[in-house]
């Protein structure tokens, strides 16, 4: 039976999601208390602000250990945040950030950003206007959204064994690919619980190959569906730890999931990424250029600040969308169509902070992955990640000395 906070802590969770479709990212707890806080009355997000308020004071004073009073509470002040604005409370962007995500979203430098093009300038065949060249370049790497299904497909299915041996997988685990259209996302992972999960990918996410190792390793192994459920098997069922069968948008716990998960292609396959993903696609009678793919994605990922640059210029400088839109398009060669795709995605009101998860997270789970010890692997500190409950300012503090706690 899980403690009372915890209880509260569920409850307020799944009473937010009645509110905002998609905030709650996945629920495997009791499905009484679910149907419990369905049959409620509409909670107003008024309500839910000073139910949280509460909550925040119940936790410091109650009698759980104080690694779960932590996450509690971190989380617990995320999303006493998301009511704020869905009471319409006007909480600045930078605010919003550190309330969700425990780190301060910043402005990338743009002479990165001109050195990486510079990089990709020196990979690509041709002349004339760089975002033409890659996008021409993407065209002759690109899986049609008829073949998507079968290609991730393939690339999971060599994966999976790689992370079974690395990381261990619960019995009866499984992924399911479904081709979606006209999504704000690439792909999504959507937990089902009990060791299931099913990935959704956008029609559009084959139009360059780089896309199917990075999702195949993002959504699934050794990405989410493997925390999800080294969690559920290790937190939930061993431990008892109830409050983690609830996966919320915009909480600390997503940015660095998604810091792990943008970096699970270097803890999976790592350098050399590119020729292996040739060779599984050559079996699907796909052919793809792939040593130079990744060769081009090691600076383009140097651009990847561009997408927190457009959130800050949208929601804290006030920047009209077309100028955002131009701007993504200039900096990360992408088209115009793709550039609106993007900003659609950070226009929406749940969504509109979440590009910092995967910017900073990636950043902030780099450098933590990469001050490993000369002794540990990039796969075992991965595995670290992948079991226990980390919240950024764990990762900060232990980049600084200070340790991750027990």
């Amino acid at each position: 039976m899980d403690e009372p906070e915890v209880l509260a802590y569920l409850r307020l969770g799944l009473r937010l999601g009645r509110l905002a479709d998609g905030y709650v990212d996945c629920w495997f707890g009791d499905p009484a208390l679910r149907g419990q806080v369905d049959d409620e009355p509409l909670a107003t997000p008024a309500e839910l602000v000073r139910e949280a308020t509460g909550l925040l004071d119940r936790v410091a004073d109650g009698d759980l250990a104080p690694d779960r009073k932590r996450f509690l509470r971190a989380h617990i002040v995320a999303m006493r945040c998301a009511a704020l604005r869905m009471a319409g409370e006007l909480v600045p962007f930078h605010t919003e950030v550190r309330a969700y995500f425990q780190v301060e979203a910043e402005l990338g430098d743009p002479d990165r950003y001109a050195e990486a093009h510079d990089g990709i300038r020196a990979l690509l065949p041709g002349t004339g206007d760089l975002r033409a060249r890659l996008e021409r370049f993407h065209e002759a790497n690109t899986v049609g959204p008829e073949h998507l299904q079968r290609a991730v497909q393939a690339v999971s299915d060599e994966l999976r064994p790689l992370v079974r041996a690395r990381h261990g997988l619960p019995d009866g685990e499984q992924v399911r690919y479904e081709v979606v259209h006209d999504k704000p996302w690439h792909a999504f992972n959507r937990y089902l619980g009990g060791y299931r999960s099913l990935v959704m990918l956008d029609c559009q996410a084959g139009r360059n190959l780089a896309a199917l190792p990075l999702l195949a390793t993002h959504e699934s192994y050794p990405g989410h569906h493997t925390e999800h459920c080294l969690k559920e098997a290790g937190l939930v069922a061993e431990r008892g730890a109830g409050e983690h069968a609830l996966v919320l948008v915009n909480t600390p716990q997503c940015l660095v999931a998604e810091g792990m998960a943008e970096l699970a292609l270097e803890a999976s396959i790592g350098d050399g990424w590119g020729a292996w993903t040739s060779e599984v696609l050559a079996e699907q009678g796909v052919q793809v250029d792939g040593e130079r793919v990744e060769a081009v994605m090691r600076w383009w990922w140097q651009l990847m600040g561009a997408r927190q640059d457009a959130a800050i210029m949208l929601h804290d400088r006030g920047a009209p969308v077309e100028q955002v839109t131009d701007y993504l398009g200039r900096w990360l060669l992408v088209p115009e169509q793709r550039a609106e795709h993007m900003v659609r995605f950070l226009t929406d009101p749940l969504w509109r902070a979440y590009s910092v998860s995967y910017v900073e997270g990636r950043r902030l789970v780099g450098e933590w992955l990469s001050a490993r010890p000369a002794d540990e692997t990039v796969a075992d500190r991965f595995d670290r990640l992948l079991r226990t409950p980390t919240l950024p300012e764990d990762l900060s503090r232990d980049l600084v000395g200070g340790g991750l706690p027990r």
